[in-house]
């Protein structure tokens, strides 16, 4: 198994600064003369005043960056609190089976114990986060939630340039604009199904689904011999149904170019493509495993936290959720060996592949003092290179150099994780735009649309055809409107 980086190098921006050098006037030189001397002199130590002041901004800027942090060195004599805003609101209890928050921050404490971290954590982050970002009460930390990405230096600082950053941090390119770098990703995902092991074997299904044919036949196998529902769609819990857009680029497509930058442009991206890829081999997978009977009876009825013990019990046979999900079913019940993880039913050209990016992204508040940007950005580097955070919950680890997968990988031999690539030059704002203007907010919160496609599937409303064409025009009118150029 291996991970196919990609990264963009950006074009380092150098800032110069010159200097006049002025020299003392001989002193026999005519009165006025000496008088045009002086003022020149004393404009030009203003200017060498002001690019002396410059040149220590820069430095004390360059000097706060993730790459220049050793942890255990820099920064060990602030003493600060800094206030963590974030959505593992499972974390924050003490029967978590995992790590707690407190117990991070206690480990955290014992290289820096003058830093005081206080976690807060929300059950609706999604739809808060936006808005407490824009309110300017959150604190020093936070998940970057569904900001446009010209507005990242307005709430963020940066951690560093693209190139410097990407030798020492996985999955960096969510937040990019001007070639800088604003979030650091929490831990890294791999994009595939969860499942129960003993229902697959229960149900006759001896090897994992390649297609979508094979999945729903799958499903309909756990359907006919078990008594598990074969897929559930946890509609009800609404952010949920995000996942299902996850799957759009690299497992789809087998492209690390797809997201941000042939999407952009595509000329009727929902459209079928006849061998069982791209966006509408994804979604139809969900339309017909609904219309089928294939899952749960009431779409409105079901429950996030329920489903976690269900498929550890083997009464729900697979969801579709990232890698992340895994451990949070393993430690639902008495049955964590029953827990399994598999790629998403897709094959291209005869090879399978993963799409595999950050979890939420640490940003750190522009408006914090400068000890708590010190602060937070030690924490962050702490987190992604100490903790064991990405380990802990069985995700692919932040730092570069790490390369100790968990257990839960082992079920992707022979496929390729792959990468998104960030948008072109230039280009940055456009999926921003797209999004907005067509409101289906692709990997941006765009919820309502896929629980369309179940509602609509169940109660035999639009066809699936009839729903990507409106998807189609809804695209194609964004491109228009913004003026965005489209490859037919």
């Amino acid at each position: 198994m291996r991970l196919k980086k990609f990264v963009a190098i950006g074009t380092a921006v150098v800032l110069s600064l010159s200097c006049v050098a002025c020299s003392k006037k001989a002193e026999n030189k005519k009165d006025n003369t000496k008088e045009a001397t002086t003022e020149t002199t004393e404009t030009d130590k203003a200017t060498d005043d002001t690019a002396e002041a410059a040149t220590d901004d820069a430095a004390a800027e360059q000097e706060l960056s993730y790459a220049n942090i050793v942890l255990g060195e820099s920064y060990t004599d602030i003493t600060t609190t800094i206030k963590v805003y974030n959505h593992r609101t499972d974390m924050n209890t003490e029967d978590y089976p995992g790590t707690t928050w407190s117990e991070y921050v206690a480990e955290f404490n014992k290289m820096y114990p003058n830093i005081t971290v206080e976690v807060e954590t929300d059950t609706t982050y999604a739809d808060n986060a936006l808005l407490r970002l824009q309110s300017g009460d959150w604190g020093d930390i936070m998940g970057i939630p569904a900001v446009d990405k010209a507005d990242l230096s307005t709430y963020f600082i940066p951690y560093g340039d693209v190139e410097t950053v990407s030798k020492q941090a996985r999955f960096i390119n969510n937040w990019v604009y001007d070639n800088q770098v604003y979030g650091i990703p929490s831990t890294g995902n791999a994009q595939g199904i969860v499942y129960n092991k003993a229902v697959f074997e229960k149900a006759g299904i001896t090897t994992i689904p390649k297609t979508p044919e094979e999945f729903l036949a799958a499903l309909q196998a756990i359907k006919d011999k078990t008594d598990a529902i074969p897929l559930y769609t946890n509609y009800a819990a609404g952010w949920t149904m995000g996942a299902w857009d996850a799957y759009l680029g690299g497992s789809a497509t087998g492209e690390s170019t797809y997201m941000n930058q042939t999407l952009l442009h595509a000329k009727d991206p929902f459209s079928d493509k006849g061998d069982n890829t791209h966006a509408y081999a994804v979604y139809k997978i969900l339309y017909d495993a609904v219309a089928g009977g294939l899952t749960e009876e009431d779409f409105s009825t079901t429950d996030w936290e329920g489903c976690k013990g269900m498929i550890n019990n083997g009464e729900i046979g697979c969801m579709v959720l990232g890698s992340w999900a895994y451990p949070q079913m393993q430690a639902a019940g008495e049955h964590a060996d029953d827990i399994g993880y598999m790629s998403f039913p897709i094959t291209v050209n005869g090879k399978q592949y993963a799409s595999a990016g950050p979890d939420y992204c640490y940003g750190i508040n522009a408006n914090s003092s400068d000890d708590n940007k010190k602060a937070a950005m030690v924490f962050v580097k702490w987190m992604t290179d100490k903790s064991g955070f990405s380990y802990n919950e069985s995700g692919i680890p932040i730092n570069a150099e790490d390369n100790n997968y968990p257990e839960v990988y082992s079920a992707f031999e022979g496929i390729e994780f792959i990468a998104d690539d960030p948008a072109v030059a230039g280009e940055e704002d456009y999926l921003n735009l797209l999004n907005t203007d067509s409101d289906l907010m692709i990997n941006a919160g765009g919820n309502t649309k896929v629980q369309q496609i179940i509602e609509n599937a169940a109660n035999k409303g639009m066809t699936f055809d009839e729903i990507m064409a409106e998807w189609n025009e809804a695209w194609a009118s964004a491109q228009e409107s913004n003026s965005i150029e489209v490859n037919q």
